[in-house]
């Protein structure tokens, strides 16, 4: 298969929305659910596009575009959306480069956009992006939740981690913290997250970097199609002690997207407990491997190994890219004084 691709975009009605989450390259952020929660939270327009190699169809690109300033951006996602990897679907044997080739001019031509990003869990090669983009990359972990299509058991999930993860595991469990699983109609779970991320975010004299109606959001767009999972963690008093919040599909990629605790119960270890819980979860329910986000080299005691998520761009005019770099580091001055938090 070779030659020029191009995109053409499709109408929701059009897209075989359940076929594509089927694919083993789909991602959680990819769904028609998530697209509705971006809608909600970010005033962002849906872009599904199909790829065409030639007259046959060889992919799928999921993103969206968003106005900044007055002005239009594609993104699969952009920073701060609190999204993980979007982008392309493509057909084995499909040619990634080609891909990347072709996403300028339809985000810049038929769009109208003036600067494009996406995540892209699928390149593993900075070497296949072509000439004209800048490359980042968000650094975490990942661990695989199935070995050659078998789920991984609870003593080899255990036996992966660290010595200092396994004890942290036992010592919350003997501690007596207790998980729950609470349904997404549960109507205390959003404002007591949002309280102890706040908590968290106050002892450094900051504020979240988010609303609490972005979580809410995500939670009423995807609670009702069963791929997120909400936890609670209890202390022996019944004491509600920390949340996470973790959405994902059965099949692929499973997702720490947000958790919080409260820090005076944080020595009977509550988020251990509530990311062993998220783990065998997940992994009963299919997922095959487990994000933890980016950052925080704390994670690394579940086990999993380091992942850096391809974080590309472009922009239609040099200066744009300029003023953002500009921008990006005049906010982590102001990070590493303490003003501002970190993005996510």
């Amino acid at each position: 298969m070779s030659g020029p691709l191009h995109l053409e975009r499709a109408a929701a009605p059009s897209v075989p929305w359940d076929d594509l989450d089927r694919r083993p390259d789909r991602t959680i952020s990819q769904t028609r659910a998530w697209l509705d929660f971006l809608v909600e939270s970010q005033a962002a327009e849906p872009v599904v596009a199909r790829v065409f190699q030639g007259r046959e169809q060889v992919g799928w690109f999921t993103g969206a575009t968003t106005r900044r300033a007055g002005l239009r951006f594609l993104g699969a996602p952009l920073r701060g959306w609190t999204t993980a990897a979007m982008g392309f679907n493509l057909d084995d044997g499909v040619d990634r480069t080609a891909a990347y080739a072709a996403l300028p001019s339809f985000a810049f031509g038929e769009l109208g956009c003036i600067h494009l990003e996406l995540a892209d869990r699928a390149l593993t090669d900075d070497a296949a992006v072509p000439p004209g983009f800048a490359i980042a990359h968000l650094g975490g972990y990942e661990l695989d939740l199935a070995s050659e299509g078998t789920p991984i058991g609870d003593d080899a999930l255990l036996a992966g981690m660290t010595a200092h993860g396994r004890r942290d595991v036992r010592r919350a469990l003997r501690n007596g913290i207790t998980v729950e699983a609470v349904p997404p109609t549960d109507p205390t779970f959003v404002q007591e997250y949002y309280g102890q991320v706040s908590e968290a975010f106050a002892k450094r004299g900051l504020v979240p970097t988010y609303p609490v109606e972005r979580v809410a959001a995500l939670v009423r767009h995807l609670g009702p199609t069963g791929r997120l999972v909400l936890l609670r963690a209890r202390t022996p008093d019944g004491d509600p002690a920390a949340t996470g919040i973790f959405p994902g599909l059965p099949g692929g990629t499973a997702e720490y997207w947000m958790g919080a605790s409260h820090r005076r119960h944080q020595h009977l270890l509550p988020n251990e407990a509530l990311m062993w819980t998220a783990l065998r979860t997940w992994r009963d329910r299919g997922a095959v491997r487990f994000n933890f986000g980016g950052g925080g080299t704390y994670k690394a005691k579940y086990g999993g190994a380091v992942h850096h998520l391809p974080w590309v761009r472009r922009s239609r005019l040099p200066a744009l890219e300029l003023g953002r770099q500009l921008a990006l580091d005049l906010q982590r001055r102001r990070q590493r004084r303490g003003r501002t938090p970190s993005p996510r």
